[in-house]
């Protein structure tokens, strides 16, 4: 950290309590000269309260003691005795700035057609836009539809390749995988079972074949022996 917390409020304490020069106040503290100047002379800072920069452990006594003797030595910032975990950073909706934000339909575009298998979500990622946009664009309802052209995302500067793969391969693995097998034979207990079915239903049985020849055959005899007494 090379600046002091509270610049203005640590040069006020170092004016008050110090014999250090305004050059060396204002180089710590990271201000102009003319502002000390005009912390010292009351026009600046008023109403501030003073910073200890040896209670925040930012400088030591000695150190002080040593610009106050040489006024071309500067103070440097003191080691602090706890290190704090620098704070990560937030992810929100992705920026984009204001020149490039005419070129998110054309990018929208590329990726529908070149990336059909991303969701709504992972192109609002990679090129900060809203669901009506991607659906207008998708469905040729955009109000610009007619002159909008595919054009790489990654091309235009709305996000980096590494997003952009990070987004495909995320979506690969959601993707259901669909293996083409070609054509298969059925099981034989299906091939086997429609075969007994149709010869079931195709063959009568053998005694209701015999029943019938017999009373046609004497119906035939019966006929017959009508005419020969007529």
């Amino acid at each position: 950290m090379s600046t002091p917390l509270m610049p203005k409020a640590t040069a006020v304490w170092l004016v008050e309590n110090t014999a250090l020069s305004f050059d060396q106040i204002a180089d710590f503290c990271k201000l102009h000269p003319l502002e000390v100047k005009a912390i010292a002379d009351g026009d600046s800072a008023q109403g501030i309260k003073g910073l200890d920069p040896i209670a925040t452990g930012q400088l030591s006594r000695d150190q002080i003691a040593a610009a106050e003797a040489d006024q071309d030595l500067r103070l440097t910032m003191s080691t602090p005795k706890v290190s704090l975990p620098e704070a990560k950073k937030k992810k929100g909706p992705r920026y984009t700035p204001v020149s490039r934000r005419q070129d998110r339909p054309n990018a929208i575009l590329w990726l529908v057609r070149n990336h059909p298998e991303l969701k709504d979500a992972a192109i609002m990622r990679l090129v900060g836009t809203t669901k009506t946009t991607i659906a207008g664009i998708r469905e040729r309802t955009h109000w610009n539809a007619a002159q909008l052209q595919p054009l790489d995302p990654v091309t235009l500067g709305l996000c980096s390749q590494i997003d952009l793969d990070l987004e495909v391969q995320r979506a690969a693995k959601e993707k259901p995988a669909i293996e083409d097998r070609g054509a298969t034979l059925l099981p034989a207990s299906v091939t086997t079972a429609a075969e007994r079915e149709t010869e079931t239903t195709s063959k009568k049985p053998v005694d209701e074949l015999n029943v019938d020849a017999v009373f046609a055959k004497l119906k035939q005899l019966g006929g017959g022996k009508q005419d020969d007494k007529g």
